[in-house]
């Protein structure tokens, strides 16, 4: 009688463990015993899996490609290779898929199960096989597979997405290229002759393309206008501002320029430079309506008698470099254009003799840090102007720059470069 009640507790667990639904695996089962696959393929398919079987480690390995196959119950002793080795092989070859591998072994050694997980298994069962505990080894292994083929499908969906933002993101940098170029079409030439004065121009964008801009145009046969202007924030937002209000002091439509009205005799002239920049902050509070606003300096200069009259509207003050070396920090300040209304401007006179240049530019130069974030400030830039000095043209402001890497340790500057110099020669 105790025989018969220890045969049949053996078998108690040979009793179905059905697979619940969704739970079906496809499981690759390796042993070079016929009997130890036929009885492990038969406990499979009564638990509602797909079993299939080989004794051939080599076929095993083509078998495992299939991406359905789960799990592998591989044997460890097998005449042609080990599972250890049959493990190595599969982690090193098949990489498309993962598989859960259990090797079947009669080894208890610490050394040996040492040696099967570093080859690439995941479990051990010991030999001979007991169902429930197959069952639960493999339970916990298509868990663990599920996890891994769901944090691929999450990664192959990562990869989609990033590929399409990467394709996004180049569909914008062309965007900006091209609003780069068409931002650089609207500054004039670098350099323009007037009977009597040359202006050049440098302009600079920390990014693609940025909220500074420079320019002239002519009033009449004597008189020049001049700005510089500089839009809080960067971007295409600050950029398309900065458009906008050059295009309200362009010559190409000059009874469309904001500082020009015609007089009774209907030739142009200009307005007071504080009228002019009390135009735009009523514009940009009334029309433009945004939370930006800039500063701007705006000069009219007289070609025959080297009478400049201009209003600083919260822009960096202009600096004059006269004939003699020496530089005079002119204007007096004033509130940014587009924050309050009714804002009061003031003109400001300063008269140029030949040999004299005047500077307008933006904060880019006084505000830029070196490399213990310490600003070059205007008593930098000063300096600059006067170790340049000697220098003309456009080729002066490129040695502003040039000293303002030396400073900065870069020439990738935080913030917009924009400048108009000036020099005034005097007419004969």
């Amino acid at each position: 009688m105790r025989t018969s009640r220890a045969v049949a507790a053996d078998q108690k667990p040979d009793t179905p463990f059905p697979a619940t639904e969704g739970d079906t695996l496809s499981v690759l089962v390796l042993d070079d015993s016929p009997a130890q696959r036929n009885m492990v393929c038969a406990l499979l398919r009564r638990w509602g899996h797909t079993a299939i079987s080989t004794g051939d480690p080599v076929e095993a390995l083509t078998l495992a490609r299939d991406p359905a196959i789960s799990l592998i119950l591989c044997d460890w002793m097998m005449p042609e290779m080990t599972g250890p080795e049959f493990c190595r092989r599969l982690r090193t070859e098949v990489t498309e898929s993962y598989a859960y591998v259990l090797l079947l072994t009669s080894k208890n050694e610490r050394s040996a199960l040492a040696e099967g997980l570093e080859a690439g298994a995941d479990d051990f069962l010991n030999k001979p096989v007991r169902p429930p505990e197959l069952h639960a080894r493999m339970n916990a292994g298509a868990r663990i597979v599920a996890m891994q083929r769901e944090l691929r499908k999450k990664n192959g969906l990562l990869e989609t997405t990033l590929d399409e933002l990467q394709l996004l993101y180049g569909a914008i940098d062309r965007d900006l290229d091209e609003a780069r170029r068409h931002q650089m079409a609207l500054l004039q030439n670098q350099s323009c002759q007037f009977d009597g004065a040359e202006v050049s121009l440098l302009l600079e964008a920390s990014g693609h393309v940025g909220g500074d801009m420079v320019g002239y145009f002519n009033v009449n046969k004597d008189v020049v206008g001049l700005y510089s202007l500089d839009v809080s924030g960067h971007g295409v937002a600050s950029a398309m501002i900065a458009a906008r209000i050059a295009g309200m002091l362009s010559e190409a439509s000059p009874d469309q320029n904001i500082s020009l009205v015609r007089g009774t005799d209907g030739k142009l002239c200009d307005l007071p430079p504080d009228i002019a920049a009390g135009l735009l902050n009523d514009l940009m509070l009334k029309e433009v309506q945004t939370d930006r606003y800039f500063t701007i300096c705006i000069c009219f200069l007289n070609l025959k008698t080297g009478h400049a009259r201009l209003v600083q509207a919260g822009h960096p003050h202009p600096m004059v470099l006269r004939a003699d070396g020496h530089v005079d920090m002119v204007g007096d300040g004033g509130m940014p254009v587009g924050l309050l209304p009714d804002v009061p401007y003031t003109s400001f006179d300063v008269q140029l003799a030949p040999g004299d240049r005047m500077l307008l530019y933006s904060d880019g130069l006084t505000e830029c840090p070196d490399a213990n974030d310490q600003m070059l400030d205007d008593d930098g830039l000063i300096m600059l102007m006067g170790q340049n000095k000697a220098t003309r043209g456009v080729a002066f402001l490129n040695k502003l720059r040039a000293g303002l890497v030396d400073f900065a340790g870069t020439d990738e500057f935080p913030d917009d470069l924009s400048a108009l110099l000036l020099e005034f020669h005097g007419r004969a």
